[in-house]
């Protein structure tokens, strides 16, 4: 059987990875190769061999892979490592990651040992997280395999490197293969897709000719999503507005530019919301569901707003500091502004609770590090500390930021508590080094700003308003995540679907269904997080009701009447805060996922 007329389901699948000597051009030369195969969605062999060069490595090359040269000196031939290679090509799709740069230095290779290159069908991971994962903006491997949950122990060697491209793969075949039946379907899925550019006349009324069948006029001034399909009704251009007449025409007025999809427009259709968070939220499933050509830019993001995060599924959790919320069993505080203060707030409460500065590999040692010599870390990189006394200190840095009072103010207290208590014990040089710590982290948490608050810590009613109505669209934030959304319903459906949302009712799979809530965020669900959590926090005034406990429906009817009549205000008394999220889905799409969970106690 032709192998690009093979089902991709039952085809074997050979992972690839190369390490060069770190040159360009001709003069690059491979130094380690290392495969991986794969069939059915599983790893299978494994194979590795470092390669003989000409010429001399580097001195940065040897440090940034590990690979020396006296291992080089000592190692097999070109030709017989890719005689090797060529016969555990036969018959097989090579898969790589930046496939273009591994298939351009694997020939080279073989040229130079005099071998013909056997050609096989050619598979690229980068080029497969951008085709199903749109909003993963970074795809170098190691935070591809972190936005899936994959562990890198080992990277920048050729066998590791293999393995953590073909978990990558793993992870997203079953998404492959739902779009492509074969091999050769899935090349074609991941070959560039932007359409050809025509070029399109103009007219002095600003829309182009080549739009008759377009009515702008059916278009509403509300906000909500637009959606451009050329004439067999394939998606082209999924925008959002507060105005979605004056958007969409905007795409084709003379000062727009020429966008290479408007040529091809024929079709507009829309969805209405009630609010620009709704539009937000629907843009982003649609782009996520269609994976329409022209949305080169899927979301806009603010890259200053990071979140602190601790993953509980490691030994020994660590605090870090990372642009997207943890996925899984997790605890995620954010979004915070200010990458630099957040790292030193993740510093501050290492050392007051002892938590472990180093990465998420736990070093072994035979001498505590630096910060266990002060007195700053429990140092279970040494292998004798109690894993409880270590979650319990954890446990107690987090539980400042997952009840539904302000962390920050939580954090003051527990070091002026801590402080007092050292001096009431007469250890005076704590107390001081504790009297330091609080006057900078009062520094740091003004500066901040807002509500240190984990983002599942407290479930809520909130209303996003609509730009010029009185009218809303509901949103049930609970566990961190969107656990439903509707334009604002009757008293009667806000209670049921308040309760479902709170109890983590399924409901039906559509736009009026309430989403499950769980214990895992799946990888390709945390964009949400952040829009929702970015636009609550520059949209402080929207009315939010806390649910814990469960409201009933008088208060609810309070709630919504106070917020259609007057200024935003919640009902119950709380603090002003900007409420990170986790994640959400609206209108015309299917409910999602899930949350972290808080640190067991």
């Amino acid at each position: 059987m032709d192998l690009l007329a093979h089902p991709l389901g039952t085809a074997e699948l050979l992972v690839v990875d190369t390490e060069t000597n770190g040159l360009s051009g001709e003069l690059c030369e491979v130094t380690e190769v290392g495969a991986v195969l794969v069939g059915g969605g599983e790893l299978h062999d494994r194979w590795s061999s470092l390669v003989c060069g000409v010429a001399p490595l580097r001195r940065g090359i040897q440090r940034f892979t590990g690979i020396t040269q006296a291992m080089v000196d000592a190692a097999p031939a070109a030709e017989s490592v890719m005689r090797e290679l060529a016969s555990r090509l036969v018959g097989r799709v090579l898969v790589a990651h930046n496939a273009p740069f591994d298939k351009r230095v694997l020939r080279q290779a073989f040229d130079r040992g005099g071998l013909q290159w056997p050609d096989p069908p050619v598979l690229c991971t980068a080029s497969l997280a951008r085709a199903l994962l749109p909003l993963q903006r970074e795809r170098r491997l190691s935070a591809l395999a972190d936005a899936l949950g994959i562990d890198v122990e080992v990277s920048h060697r050729a066998l590791p490197d293999a393995e953590t491209c073909a978990r990558v793969l793993c992870a997203l075949f079953p998404r492959l293969c739902a779009n492509a039946a074969t091999v050769a379907d899935a090349i074609a899925l991941l070959a560039p897709k932007r359409p050809r550019a025509v070029p399109r006349p103009r007219c002095r009324s600003g829309v182009s000719p080549r739009l008759p069948a377009v009515d702008f006029a059916q278009l509403p001034r509300d906000p909500g999503v637009y959606l451009f399909r050329d004439a067999r009704g394939a998606a082209l251009y999924v925008g959002k507005s507060v105005s979605i007449r004056n958007r969409a025409r905007a795409h084709f007025a003379p000062a727009a530019g020429d966008a290479e999809w408007t040529a091809h427009a024929a079709i507009v259709d829309y969805r209405s919301t009630q609010s620009e968070l709704g539009a937000l939220v629907l843009e982003n499933r649609l782009i996520k569901e269609l994976g329409p050509p022209g949305n080169v830019r899927l979301t806009r993001r603010d890259d200053r707003l990071v979140y602190l995060r601790c993953r509980l599924d490691i030994p020994f959790p660590i605090l870090e500091v990372a642009r997207e919320p943890a996925a899984g069993h997790a605890v995620t505080i954010g979004p915070l502004r200010g990458r630099r203060l957040v790292l030193e707030l993740a510093e501050q409460l290492d050392s007051l609770f002892g938590l472990r500065h180093c990465g998420r590999r736990l070093p072994r040692r035979e001498h505590p590090s630096a910060y266990g010599q002060m007195g700053r870390c429990l140092s279970p990189c040494l292998g004798d500390l109690d894993p409880n006394l270590y979650r319990r200190r954890l446990d107690d840095a987090l539980g400042l930021f997952v009840g539904d009072v302000n962390g920050a103010r939580r954090l003051l207290e527990h070091v002026e508590g801590q402080m007092r208590e050292a001096a009431a014990e007469r250890r005076y040089e704590r107390a001081a080094w504790l009297r330091r710590r609080l006057g900078r982290l009062e520094v740091v948490l003004g500066r901040l700003g807002g509500v240190l608050q984990a983002t599942h810590a407290e479930p809520r009613l909130i209303l996003a308003a609509h730009p010029t109505d009185r009218r809303f669209d509901a949103f049930w934030l609970v566990a961190g995540r969107v656990a439903d959304w509707a334009g604002m319903p009757d008293h009667d459906e806000l209670e049921r679907r308040t309760v479902a949302a709170l109890a983590g009712l399924g409901g039906p799979r559509g736009p009026r269904g309430p989403r499950g809530v769980g214990t895992h965020v799946p990888p390709g669900e945390v964009d949400e997080v952040r829009i929702v959590a970015g636009w609550l926090a520059s949209h402080p005034e929207t009315p939010a009701l806390v649910l814990d406990p469960p409201p009933d429906r008088a208060e609810l009817e309070r709630f919504v009447v106070g917020a259609a009549s007057g200024p935003p205000a919640a009902s119950r008394p709380r603090e002003p805060r900007s409420p990170p999220v986790r994640q959400a889905r609206p209108a015309p799409l299917r409910p999602s996922g899930t949350a972290p969970q808080q640190p067991r106690r």
